[in-house]
């Protein structure tokens, strides 16, 4: 068997090339985002062993999941990953963890396989993917694309409709089993620690005697939870679930408006003391999501709740309001960054630089910053399992590190957190994570609060 990516043994200065693998540190940080917890194991290369299905099957019949990598020479790298391992039954093989990939120019596209579609046929030929996708196809260093249903991409998309492999290998995944270690941070996961949390909450009054409320500004890219953090502390408060805000998983942001959600204290209940800002999701494409201009307009406190969001077009203020400031109860009091944990290392640079753009602007205007990292149970199969193990998960560690890197915060600014999503009831559990991260931006809010006015204005 091949050496682990992490063990490449010296095996003389020709074998070595032939037995190394050619994915880049930041190529395998990409992957392992997609599968979770994993380490690759080079199971077979074609430049070595050849490109007959024979060989192939010999190295990676019956070892479990495994990612296959293609290379040609237009520099697409591209593949797929099944968590079925190949026996040569003659069977079609369903595989609903099935995707392809595709990497080129720091550009990530996975696909996923369409529901009811199977993900190869397995038999004693070359590797295949919805019988789409052919790599070493009729044992020869090229790569075959055919019409179908399974994957929704196309030749062009994938690997730039260059058909000549350079190289193709395969990697055994292995999940890494997670021990219990001391926990990184310390919570109360119980019943009182909720009552609290709720009661300190309910009765939190902003330090300013003119701010009756203090503003919560959530911004992220599409898909990352804002709104479903909105419906999660809004359910919690109103003891059911609740779907106020439009969630959805689209390609584009559902949201098309900014909307100041408050939240009651119970159905015939009085407001909460904060406002949750949720706004047009962030796309790395210009002319597309949320603008930079018009985070600065909401920053300050111009535009008004259901102004409908154009990005081509930025806010603009009518003559009269631009004359004069806004007031400090309408200014935005803290800003919260929501980041799927599973797609951190996705993140594209061209929407890092946005939301890095974004904190420049925040950062001039003194407002303080914090990254939710939601998802986490999707990211690390231990929280999924149960998410009292989120602070004693390494995975999950390794995330917060790798946000606070990314986006420039410190890493005590990164709370990772789960949204209510396809749950019925209300858990424990997930109402402490969710609770102590609003208290946190409460904190954040009157810290802002505190920094901006003086002192005739505090409550005595």
């Amino acid at each position: 068997m091949l050496p682990s990516l992490k063990m490449k043994k010296c095996l003389g200065k020709h074998n070595m090339d032939l037995h190394a693998s050619d994915l880049t540190e930041e190529q395998r940080k990409q992957l392992r985002s997609l599968l979770g917890n994993v380490e690759l194991t080079l199971l077979y290369k074609a430049s070595f062993h050849g490109h007959h299905a024979s060989t192939f099957h010999q190295q990676c019949d019956r070892q479990g999941p495994t990612l296959h990598v293609a290379y040609n020479y237009l520099g697409y790298i591209f593949g797929g990953y099944t968590s079925v391992d190949y026996t040569q039954s003659g069977r079609q093989i369903t595989d609903k963890e099935a995707f392809l990939f595709s990497i080129k120019d720091k550009v990530f596209i996975c696909i996923k396989i369409n529901s009811g579609h199977y993900v190869r046929f397995d038999n004693a030929k070359g590797p295949n993917f919805g019988q789409q996708l052919y790599l070493c196809y009729n044992n020869q260093p090229v790569v075959n694309y055919q019409k179908g249903n399974a994957f929704s991409c196309d030749a062009k998309t994938l690997y730039g409709d260059d058909t000549e492999l350079s190289d193709f290998e395969v990697y055994k995944v292995e999940h890494i089993l997670q021990v219990k270690e001391k926990p990184w941070r310390n919570v109360l996961w119980t019943a009182d620690q909720r009552a609290e949390l709720i009661e300190k909450i309910r009765n939190q009054k902003p330090l300013i005697t003119s701010v009756s409320r203090s503003q919560i500004l959530m911004i992220g890219p599409v898909g990352a939870g804002k709104s479903s953090f909105f419906n999660s502390i809004n359910s919690i408060f109103m003891g059911h679930m609740t779907s106020k805000a439009m969630p959805g998983s689209a390609g584009t942001s559902l949201t098309t408006q900014f909307r100041t959600y408050p939240v009651k204290d119970g159905r015939e209940g009085k407001p909460l003391p904060f406002v949750l800002c949720d706004t047009m999701g962030l796309e790395e494409q210009s002319g597309a999501g949320l603008d930079i201009e018009d985070i600065s307009s909401i920053l300050q406190g111009h535009v008004p709740d259901r102004y409908k969001f154009n990005p081509i077009t930025p806010f603009q203020p009518d003559e009269q309001k631009a004359s004069k400031p806004a007031s400090l109860q309408e200014k935005i009091h803290c800003v919260v960054y929501m980041i799927d944990a599973t797609k951190i290392s996705l993140m594209s640079y061209k929407l890092e630089g946005k939301l890095a753009a974004i904190r420049r602007k925040v950062n001039s205007l003194g407002i303080p910053q914090m990254v939710l990292m939601t998802k986490v149970d999707k990211a690390c199969s231990l929280v999924e399992e149960d998410l009292q193990s989120l602070y004693v998960s390494s995975y999950i560690k390794t995330k917060v590190q790798e946000v606070s890197s990314r986006l420039g915060v410190p890493v005590s600014c990164v709370l990772p957190v789960k949204n209510y999503s396809q749950e019925l009831e209300l858990e424990l559990n997930c109402d402490v994570l969710l609770l102590t991260a609003l208290q946190q931006m409460l904190n954040f809010a009157d810290d802002y609060l505190d920094e901006v006015c003086p002192v005739v204005d505090k409550p005595k």
